[in-house]
């Protein structure tokens, strides 16, 4: 009796709670909105690609021709007597334009290039990785709320239980032992219901939080455990890798690596530049009557710099080994990640039906048994068992449910595919 009023207080405790915090139902495609929108992950992936952009304007700034202008104004003279000082004004215009470095500049635009390419495919896959996350947390809300009512539903039927084994006791057709297990299988059920709305509350905020909001108000999602991805046949695997965006980064960085190498090679060629400039100088007086001017070749060659330019190419060439190991090695693991992501996706798939199956039979069983047992034609233990896997079954009918749709974002992951997919 006491269990039963607890679970009415709190019964009656949810329903006066629930007007004060109205909870704001969400679909998915509203869910990935605000996430492409809101979370700081894109933001921060974003910002890179921002960066990798400038630092290509930066390196190919070098290309271009530079123009200075100097002004200059000084007094002279000097302490001896009656003697007098000079007010002197001067101005200078300089003009520098590389034309040829050995495509040392021009190498290092190629790596900024990658550089860029590779922050777009680093951004493709932070957004793989939050939809991700995206969809676990919309998926874990989404059984949080169904288990709140299956809880719900075990725990009513096991009150008829108690009810039903309490009056076949006062009978004297049950012993004291049946009762006391039915009482024991309500305090389970009870204590399901307190840990699914527990549950909840954790889902709701996990999927704030994958929202990017600040705030963790009461959500509720809108779906089913159906999955998108219909595609049963098994893909090239190979294709899949080489589109994924780690991949691709990683290809990047080894073109970028060349790139690298062919610049501190080219170190070692010579610079030319053409370099103009306009100017006057003039003592006392302003404007300048006349424009002095020059043109011509400036050629730079190095001829030794202490062993650092053949450093920074022993370096370069370390540097391309590791990224061609590393995008070997990015290959071997993104396949793996797909074969494995693939195996357990058609699992989860073939688990649905095979779950639904005993729960058909459970629940089939559990009807028959109900009438079975009114009449006595079975014991109260083979009763309660053919009880207890028809929970069972609607909690793993639930479960799968749920694995299914994990399963299925675990797959789009390993495929590379972000929010915009």
């Amino acid at each position: 009796m006491r269990s039963k009023t607890c679970l009415l207080l709190g019964a009656i405790f949810f329903v006066l709670a629930s007007p004060l915090h109205a909870e704001e139902s969400l679909t998915w495609l509203q869910c990935v909105r605000e996430a492409k929108e809101a979370h700081p992950d894109l933001s921060s992936a974003l910002a890179l690609l921002q960066q990798a952009e400038a630092d290509k304007r930066i390196t190919g700034g070098a290309l271009l021709p530079k123009l200075s202008l100097g002004v200059q104004s000084e007094e002279s003279g000097t302490t001896a007597a009656g003697s007098s000082s000079f007010l002197a004004h001067s101005y200078s215009l300089t003009a520098q334009q590389l034309l040829y470095d050995g495509h040392k500049t021009s190498s290092q635009v190629a790596s900024s290039k990658e550089a860029i390419k590779g922050a777009q495919y680093n951004y493709n896959a932070v957004s793989a990785d939050l939809r991700f996350a995206l969809r676990s947390a919309f998926t874990q809300l989404l059984k949080a709320q169904q288990l709140v009512g299956l809880a719900a539903e075990i725990a009513d039927r096991r009150q008829k239980n108690v009810r039903l084994i309490s009056l076949r006791y006062q009978g004297g057709r049950e012993h004291i032992g049946s009762l006391r297990q039915a009482e024991a299988d309500l305090a389970q059920a009870e204590f399901e219901v307190s840990q699914a709305r527990r549950g909840l509350v954790l889902a709701q905020t996990t999927l704030a939080s994958a929202l990017g909001r600040d705030s963790h108000n009461p959500l509720r999602v809108q779906g089913a455990f159906r999955v998108t991805d219909l595609l049963v046949t098994k893909p090239d695997l190979a294709i899949l890798v080489k589109s994924h965006p780690l991949f691709q980064q990683l290809d990047t960085r080894s073109k970028a690596a060349r790139f690298d190498l062919d610049a501190a090679k080219n170190a070692f060629s010579p610079e030319l530049y053409l370099t103009s400039s306009l100017g006057k100088g003039s003592v006392d007086t302003l404007p300048f009557k006349a424009v002095d001017w020059s043109a011509g070749l400036t050629l730079s060659v190095p001829i030794y710099e202490g062993g650092t330019g053949r450093a920074r190419v022993t370096k370069a060439m370390a540097v391309l080994s590791q990224q061609n190991a590393q995008e070997k090695s990015g290959y071997l693991q993104l396949f793996n990640m797909l074969e494995e992501s693939w195996k357990s996706f058609q699992d989860a798939r073939q688990m649905v039906a095979v779950k639904k199956k005993f729960l058909d039979a459970a629940q089939e069983r559990s009807t028959i048994a109900n009438a079975q047992y009114s009449n006595g034609l079975i014991t109260f233990n083979d009763w309660v068992i053919i009880e207890n896997n028809l929970v069972s079954a609607k909690k793993e009918f639930l479960n799968a449910g749920a694995d299914l749709l994990i399963a299925e974002a675990q797959w789009i992951q390993a495929k590379g595919e972000g929010l915009d997919g």
